[in-house]
């Protein structure tokens, strides 16, 4: 992930939480309801919503939330597969929450040995932040590598996660 200047200063300022795993339902709810600009409506249907609660309770599906002032201003979601993160969606009530959210993902990918994260959609807005296109077969022996068959789900800690962004004091 590419971090900008500003965005530095925003993790190692800004008065957040990072939670894992805490609310799942709000996270993918919020993805799903958040407007999006050149877009009509959401492919994330109540149906869609359902399927992945149960990858969540079956220790698939995981959500990064950054949460301010005890209310939740953005996160993510997404499925963990071996040592490979496919993002579903974001969102964020508060600027920059959930380039936040992606950047303690990254760090916690990172330190768990993950090879990759699928953004599934290039966007200028993931292109901005480090996210780049790589050719198909490259994808896929990546995935041979980083997902071998039978690989049990990944349970991950609700509790705070750092992304090591803050100053020590």
């Amino acid at each position: 992930m590419k971090i900008s200047r500003s965005l530095a200063k925003t993790l190692r300022n800004a008065d957040y939480e990072v939670r894992l795993d805490t609310a799942f339902d709000e996270v993918i709810h919020a993805c799903a309801v958040k407007p999006r600009d050149g877009q009509p409506g959401t492919w994330i249907t109540a149906e869609m919503q359902d399927a992945y609660r149960a990858l969540h309770r079956l220790g698939y599906a995981h959500s990064v939330e950054i949460w301010m002032n005890g209310k939740l201003a953005g996160g993510l979601y997404g499925i963990a597969l071996g040592q490979a993160f496919y993002g579903e969606s974001m969102f964020s009530h508060a600027r920059d929450a959930s380039k936040i959210a992606l950047a303690h993902l990254c760090a916690h990918l990172k330190r768990r040995g993950f090879g990759i994260i699928d953004c599934q959609m290039e966007t200028a807005h993931l292109a901005s932040l480090g996210a780049r296109p790589i050719p198909r077969r490259n994808f896929a022996a990546r995935l041979d590598r980083l997902c071998p068959l039978g690989d049990p789900p990944a349970r991950w800690p609700a509790a705070a996660i750092d992304g090591h962004f803050r100053r020590q004091p």
